[in-house]
């Protein structure tokens, strides 16, 4: 078995282009999972021997196709699991596919860090590194019962399989993203909250103008304010209607964010998260009598066809041009 990781470099305001990149994949196997915004998930299992080419050739085929019909590079990682053809993906480059063969996944994860392991964060990675497992070879190579104690029984578990090259995932057809994010990441730590408050326009601009791209509405939303002391507040909100109207995301990004109280708190990033994604045409939308809002959402559908046309920057809010 072999699955390809794909990643397709488009921006991510161009997620409508994804659909058509996946149906591309398809024409090989009909076992394919998204990644929104620009990646997906192939299982060859079955089409190497259907149409005669290993797995670097069909990739190689697929690449081609995307330029060809789509005008889209792509970067590929291949190997025997998810898993693996996801941190293969780390080391692709554009013309270049890396595989990672079934007889060499132990030197592939040996001398790599161990938080290049997925599922693996900095507090797990900082524990194991206290302890001199640096590295996946080192993990491997450690007693169960001492991942266990470090970790906890089952995430120790679990950590020893992934290190030993042992890949439990699948992948799932037609798996659909719950959720879509983007961050804002300053050049330096951020005192001023005009600037904060620009973040969040930006952000939430940006999450509207991608759910209505993919006839998705969100439930939720979630802010994460990230500070120097690399420590994070997040909170989370349930909208009072599902939508993709980007005043109506704004208006909740501004809400949290004034909640949190920040005093002169010198921020790093400020991201936004969509949660609890659903189809646009099975969401309902109360109906006002404020004309205002109503010129807005008009004014919504001509900037994204704008955009659509000329760029993702072709229509900006006043406050983001400055």
């Amino acid at each position: 078995m072999t699955i390809l990781c794909v990643r397709f470099q488009l921006p991510t305001v161009y997620e409508a282009a994804l659909p058509g990149l996946l149906g591309l994949l398809e024409e090989f196997t009909p076992v394919v999972e998204a990644l929104p915004p620009d990646g997906a998930l192939a299982d060859l299992r079955g089409a190497e021997r259907y149409f005669g080419r290993d797995a670097v050739e069909l990739a190689s085929v697929i690449r081609v196709r995307a330029l060809a019909l789509h005008g889209v590079d792509c970067m590929i990682g291949a190997g025997p699991g998810p898993m693996l053809a996801r941190m293969a993906l780390r080391d692709a480059r554009p013309g270049v596919t890396c595989m990672v063969p079934d007889d060499a996944v132990a030197d592939f994860l040996a001398d790599r860090p161990v938080a290049a392991l997925p599922g693996v964060g900095k507090a797990t990675a900082r524990t194991l590194c206290e302890y001199g497992l640096d590295t996946l070879g080192r993990v491997a190579a450690a007693p169960l019962s001492t991942l266990q104690r470090l970790v906890g029984t089952r995430a120790g578990r679990e950590l020893h399989e992934k290190a030993s090259g042992v890949d439990r995932g699948r992948v799932v057809p037609n798996a659909v993203s719950r959720s879509l994010a983007t961050e804002r990441p300053f050049s330096r730590d951020e005192l001023d909250e005009d600037r904060h408050r620009r973040a969040l326009l930006s952000a939430a601009e940006e999450l509207g103008a991608r759910l209505r791209a993919v006839d998705k509405v969100c439930g939720t939303l979630t802010l994460t304010v990230r500070y120097a002391d690399r420590s994070a507040t997040t909170r989370s909100r349930t909208l009072k209607e599902p939508t993709a109207h980007s005043a109506a995301l704004t208006r909740a990004a501004y809400d949290m964010y004034e909640a949190l109280g920040l005093q002169r708190a010198r921020v790093r990033s400020i991201a936004l998260r969509a949660e609890g994604l659903d189809p646009a045409e099975q969401a309902s939308h109360q109906l006002t009598f404020d004309p205002a809002d109503e010129k807005l959402r008009r004014i919504e559908e001509v900037a994204d066809r704008a955009r659509a046309k000329f760029g993702p920057y072709a229509v900006m809010p006043g406050a983001l041009a400055a």
